[in-house]
């Protein structure tokens, strides 16, 4: 499955609903994909680029929960061919070590029992040594403190995969 379209042209041809399953690989809240495709047509990447800023910005913490569930554990191969799943794996690949392994899901395992959801970073250029290092220090935020940083994390996120999408 290719990663990208051609450009910010073709995604404004797109119907709405096939924009919106493909936004959905971005970030998973229907919300978020909804606000997107509805500001088309975009004249330009950077347009675009705002418009997934701010709809990031504007999501429920309900939004944020429900785009969480479509996130894999950190240092867990993510299944599957589809557009997110091979997003995950690259985004995910300085997890790949296998003398942190067992931290890590030690780690995930705790933050999941804290928080009530998967732990997320965002992995990209990040070895997993600093993940680690990352998730063990917010394992000691409360819930008001680690908030704000997730979603600040989903917005990095979606982002990325959005210029991914379109680029």
């Amino acid at each position: 499955m290719s990663e990208s379209m051609a450009g910010v042209a073709d995604f404004n041809a797109l119907p709405s609903a096939e924009a919106e399953r493909l936004l959905l690989a971005c970030c998973a809240a229907p919300a978020w994909a909804e606000a997107v495709a509805a500001g088309r047509p975009y004249p330009d990447r950077m347009a675009l680029h705002a418009a997934g800023d701010a709809a990031a910005q504007s999501l429920t913490w309900a939004d944020v929960l429900q785009a969480l569930s479509a996130h894999p554990r950190i240092g867990e191969r993510p299944a599957g061919a589809g557009r997110e799943a091979a997003w995950s794996r690259r985004e995910q690949a300085g997890a790949d070590d296998p003398s942190l392994a067992a931290a890590l899901v030690a780690a995930n395992r705790e933050y999941e029992e804290r928080f009530g959801h998967v732990f997320l970073i965002f992995a990209s250029g990040r070895s997993a040594a600093e993940m680690l290092a990352v998730a063990r220090e917010r394992l000691t935020h409360d819930e008001a403190t680690e908030r704000p940083v997730v979603r600040e994390e989903l917005r990095k996120i979606a982002l990325l995969r959005l210029e991914r999408l379109v680029p």
